[in-house]
């Protein structure tokens, strides 16, 4: 065999790569000698053995080529020196069909050959700017899996495509799904998902369950531990007469076809030798035509973020400091400006700063002016950044207004789990409530929490449930609850109606006004002499903004014209006040070109009836110099051309009584 004959093996991936007539088998495996056990599906002991050459051998990799045979239904192992394994680099897994099945033995477990070919057709991805992007974060199980969800396949890839429709209707652009990588979920004895041991015995929460020897066990509801990175979660396949791998594709192809994307989150150990997961993530872009992916836990990120063929594709992670600091300075601008522009951006920081901040902002925390100030512009050069108010670990939005202190009993670890720092204050009482006035402040300091998000620059995300009112009941770090605490329950939508309508205008709004999401930082100053900065700041007195420890209040101003609508057409000009102070304050408000004036579009102060964020419900302000801002409020004005004056009728006067008309003078 000549040297170029055998350089050609080891342009394969690792696993199987299939074939016309078979398939190539790429085994990573340390020890002087492998073989391949081939098995019938279901089969106990191995039908086939077929042993790896050392002439086929690179390092630790070994070739094998199977040649004119039908292996579409075959499972297979690798063996080494005498220990069989499973091959971490499979395709498909075969033995967890079933999710939480407690009774299978590891050996079921085993690899497939993936034998389908998926039709995508005209698949294109929608490549949607970050600074046009929605998220929706949620866990592909849970998600359905209540029995509200009125879908036909819960808990399933199925059961997530059957609610596009109400994802679109949402104003979502781009889902985020948590791990769909296969996973073990079962936890035994004390395992914790991350590694960690918890503590021991059972308690009598959903979350405990009886193994087939009669051991306890937990789930790893959520999916971060090891897993097989090339293989999909077969528990989240309908088995509808599909495969797992050719649902979660329909799934992705539908997001596009409503011209929305997919990321995916890919939970890494650290122990993945990191080219491989550049391997990795070039597999799920061309075999799954994913959008992007977050990369959680211990990620190769230099390698990830230089990587060309990646170049186009959204990455979320923690932070990209290191890799950041060894780039030039560039400005990253978007296309459709028809600026100058190096490139699109690619990378996002996925931290939880913008939560923590506005989470204390929102409860009115001293000395957090400067910090609002910062998020609400905060827009970098070089890379996106991703905003949330809430996520999978730590309280929903709901809680967050909800409970001063976690309640997960039921997680099995005597409420030693999970954050002791929430940044949540109940409102006045802990839990649920049937008090009037307690449950007016939470939705009033709800819609604050909304609208500290959205009319933010950066990416805004929203936890899946959010936007009408999910609970987890003060659970803070639900990872092994695969019961109602996670699941959503989709009858709060229609209890929570007003809510969610909010949310779903609030949406809408910062879509139709490109000056709450611009594809640049804010520069807060006059760069084009427009007459104003393209944002700036205020307090109780216009253009002098106050950032005393103990303020708890700021006006930004956000000037149209430096941003343009779809139509071409200069953007509308708006004043954001926010008052997150328990007392009401005075601001100054900016003066404006002469025939205009300001109206009030929002007062999260106020009951807000549907077709919130209407221009027909808008009023204009009686006093154009200074407002009130109630207590913990936000109010959004806009300006608007004034409304010509009506000309009144000139009143006539009354006709005088005979005894008062003025009597003539008399002669002396």
């Amino acid at each position: 065999m000549t040297d170029w004959e055998n350089s050609r093996k080891i342009l394969y991936p690792l696993g199987v790569t299939l074939e016309k007539d078979g398939a190539v088998i790429m085994a990573q495996a340390e020890g002087e000698n492998a073989a391949l056990l081939l098995y019938e599906a279901g089969g106990k002991t191995p039908c086939e053995r077929i042993p790896f050459l050392q002439e086929n051998r690179m390092g630790d990799v070994w070739f094998l080529r199977l040649e004119n045979r039908d292996i579409r239904d075959m499972e297979y192992q690798i063996e080494v020196d005498g220990r069989v394994i499973k091959d971490p680099f499979a395709r498909k897994i075969s033995g967890r069909e079933t999710w939480g099945d407690g009774s299978r033995e590891e050996g079921q477990v085993r690899a497939c050959f993936p034998a389908e070919r998926f039709q995508w057709g005209d698949d294109k991805n929608p490549r949607i700017p970050y600074s046009d992007t929605v998220l929706y974060r949620l866990h592909v199980r849970g998600f359905t899996m209540h029995p509200s969800s009125g879908v036909k396949h819960p808990g399933t890839f199925s059961g997530v495509a059957e609610k596009i429709p109400y994802l679109k209707s949402l104003g979502v652009t781009s889902v985020e799904l948590m791990p769909v990588t296969e996973f073990d979920e079962i936890l035994r004895n004390d395992e914790k998902a991350d590694g960690k041991i918890g503590a021991a015995g059972m308690t009598s929460g959903e979350s405990q369950r009886l193994g087939a020897a009669g051991n306890a066990f937990r789930l790893n509801y959520w999916g971060y531990g090891p897993s097989y990175l090339y293989a999909v979660k077969a528990a989240y396949g309908s088995g509808n007469g599909i495969s797992p791998e050719a649902e979660l594709k329909t799934l992705v192809k539908k997001l596009h076809q409503e011209g929305m994307e997919c990321i995916v989150e890919l939970y890494l150990t650290g122990k993945e030798a990191p080219d491989q997961v550049l391997e990795v993530l070039r597999y799920w872009v061309l075999e799954y035509h994913v959008d992007g992916f977050h990369l959680s836990g211990f990620p190769p990120l230099l390698l990830a973020g230089e990587s060309p063929f990646l170049s186009e594709i959204k990455l979320f992670a923690d932070n990209w400091n290191e890799l950041l600091s060894r780039r030039p300075a560039v400005g990253y601008l978007a296309p459709k400006t028809g600026k100058a522009s190096v490139r699109e951006k690619h990378l996002a920081e996925y931290g939880p700063s913008f939560q923590e901040n506005m989470r204390r902002v929102l409860k009115g925390d001293e000395g957090m002016v400067q910090a609002l100030a910062w998020h609400i512009r905060r827009n970098p050069a070089d890379h996106a950044v991703i905003n949330y108010m809430a996520n999978t670990n730590g309280f929903t939005m709901a809680d967050m207004v909800s409970y001063d202190r976690k309640h997960n009993e039921n997680n099995g670890e005597e409420n030693r789990d999970g954050s002791d720092y929430n940044y949540s204050w109940n409102c006045g009482e802990e839990g649920a409530t049937k008090k009037k006035k307690i449950k007016k402040l939470r939705w009033q300091q709800l819609k604050n929490a909304y609208l500290l998000l959205f009319l933010s620059q950066g990416t805004p995300l929203l936890l899946a449930g959010d936007e009408f009112g999910n609970s987890q009941e003060g659970n803070n770090n639900a990872y092994c609850q695969d019961n109602e605490i996670s699941w959503l329950d989709w009858r709060l939508a229609e209890t929570n109606r007003q809510q969610l309508e909010f949310v779903r205008g609030l949406i809408a709004f910062r879509k139709a006004h490109p000056v709450f999401h611009m594809d640049r930082e804010p520069r807060i100053m006059d760069y084009r002499s427009c007459g104003r900065p393209d944002l700036s700041y205020h307090g109780e007195n216009a253009w002098k903004p106050e950032y005393e420890a103990f303020r708890r209040q700021l006006g930004v101003l956000y000037w149209g014209p430096y941003q343009l609508k779809e139509d071409q057409t200069e953007d509308d000009t708006f004043y954001v006040i926010f008052n997150m102070h328990w007392e009401p304050h005075m601001f100054g408000l900016p003066r404006l070109p002469q025939g205009q004036e300001w109206r009030i579009v929002c007062d999260s102060a106020k009951e807000t009836a549907d077709g919130a964020f209407s221009k027909e419900n808008e009023l204009p302000l009686k006093n154009q110099l200074h407002t009130a801002a109630a207590p913990r409020s936000i109010l959004i004005l806009r300006a608007e051309k004034k409304e010509p004056n009506k000309k009144e009728p000139k009143k006539k006067e009354p006709k005088k009584e005979e005894s008062e008309k003025k009597e003539p003078k008399t002669k002396v």
